[in-house]
């Protein structure tokens, strides 16, 4: 980074002083702008990219140490080197372990000024080199696995946004991972230690959203026997995520309108306003804009949530990503499930990247789940790859009446063994059966009926 590319904020109540090194730092080539104490150099950050901070401890207000800890909230990278008239061990120790890069004493040494600032910015460079390098090799970002173009793209993106308190609207098909992505902003966000609180807003019916999203006071309605905090309560300090936004009614929409424009909230059967400071992430498998213009999703409220849009790719435009995201979860299930699998035979391989995988990255990681699950040996099979929609690609498929017949019974062959292992392996319990394999009891029953294993 080059010094004229620099920009630094200096932080000092001292006006004659602030003034000084604001000349000495322009003259040396670096864009600096400045603030009078700890409160606006916080807000200043919180409003502009910095690329250093050089503060001065003893203020009025707030002190150096105390914006040095708003300041790494917000944004933990950004260097500060601190200044102190009061010069001691314990003031030095305390900075550094507050996040501070260095700190210097007063009367400043220019040439060791010049110098720090120099070392600073080149460190923070070298850091930023690093975690580029870390994307350009695919390494996992909030458990998204994989380095095709259009998942390294989505990545690079969500490192730009994610330290920003953007809201965020993440669209894609069901089972695409858009609550990873909606992670893996909270986890590289300033946020990180607050809470990241999830919500299905399909899963709640439509009269209780309101209650589980901003609590509700006792008595508000039949069956609220005690007050009860909200969601966005809970998300305070943190972020939220509203998952399948668009089964959201217009009278919540406004609702939820009112909460992005005021910051605060209402619990139900109260009359007093609660401020609120939550980050919100929304995802949604629907066309918004389609159902904005059909009158079935406010506008207002949707260019409020798309303030930055980001689309999770479905599988099938990420295919070489498909055996990495397999291989990765067979590991974490061998682990989880205590099995001695230690990877895939070429033929299951072959098999899963010749799946269609229509309901995509979700269905892969049930599929690989239920094969480690049901495993007997070091290596699955292609035997045991059984997609919950079973379909292959046209190359697959291109093959004669007979051989479609031979296939369809050596299916069947397959999923009544699949049955009668996980009925062994679970010992009859038919509940955990169905679920771990992906079906319902019901569809579970039919099975066992068919295969006459009931």
């Amino acid at each position: 980074m080059g010094e004229n590319e620099a920009v630094i904020l200096v932080v000092d109540d001292d006006n004659s002083h602030r003034e000084m090194l604001t000349a000495v730092l322009g003259n040396w080539g670096y864009a600096v702008k400045s603030a009078s104490d700890g409160a606006q150099a916080i807000e200043k950050v919180r409003q502009s990219p910095f690329d250093l901070v050089l503060m001065d401890i003893r203020m009025f207000n707030i002190s150096g140490i105390e914006a040095l800890v708003g300041i790494k909230k917000m944004n933990p990278a950004i260097p500060v080197v601190l200044m102190t008239a009061y010069a001691s061990v314990e003031t030095a120790i305390s900075a550094m372990k507050t996040g501070a890069y260095d700190y210097l004493t007063k009367p400043l040494d220019f040439d060791e000024l010049r110098l720090l600032i120099s070392r600073a910015l080149e460190h923070s460079r070298l850091r930023v080199e690093n975690a580029n390098l870390k994307r350009q090799f695919g390494e996992p970002l909030g458990g998204m696995v994989g380095s095709s173009e259009p998942i390294r793209r989505l990545k690079e993106t969500i490192t730009i946004v994610a330290p920003t308190d953007a809201t965020v609207l993440i669209f894609g098909e069901s089972g695409t991972g858009k609550e990873l992505v909606a992670s893996a902003l909270h986890q590289n966000s300033p946020r990180r230690e607050g809470a990241f609180v999830k919500i299905n807003c399909a899963a709640i019916a439509e009269n209780l959203l309101e209650a589980e999203l901003f609590g509700h006071e006792k008595g508000a309605f039949t069956g609220a026997e005690k007050r009860r905090v909200g969601r966005f309560e809970q998300a305070n300090g943190g972020s939220i995520f509203l998952d399948e936004l668009g089964e959201m009614s217009l009278a919540m929409q406004a609702k939820l309108l009112r909460v992005l424009q005021e910051r605060e909230i209402n619990r139900v059967g109260s009359g007093e306003a609660i401020k609120v400071d939550v980050r919100v992430i929304a995802a949604t498998n629907k066309d918004l804009m389609a159902m904005v213009e059909a009158g079935a999703f406010r506008e207002d409220l949707f260019y409020r949530l798309s303030v930055v849009m980001l689309k999770v790719p479905p599988l099938r435009e990420r295919r070489e990503d498909v055996v990495v995201i397999a291989q990765a979860y067979l590991q974490k299930f061998a682990q989880a499930y205590k099995k001695e699998v230690k990877g895939f035979t070429p033929q299951a391989f072959d098999k899963i990247n010749k799946c269609t995988w229509r309901g995509n990255v979700r269905e892969l990681i049930n599929t690989v789940e239920r094969a480690v699950v049901l495993s007997r040996g070091e290596y699955i099979d292609h035997e045991e790859i059984i997609p919950a929609t079973v379909e292959f690609s046209s190359a697959e498929n291109a093959t004669d009446a007979g051989k479609k017949e031979e296939g369809a019974c050596l299916l069947k062959d397959v999923e009544k063994n699949t049955i009668i292992t996980a009925m062994a392996t679970f010992h009859g319990n038919k509940s955990e059966v169905a679920r771990k394999l992906g079906i319902t009891r019901r569809t579970l029953h039919k099975k066992l009926q068919e295969y006459e294993l009931a």
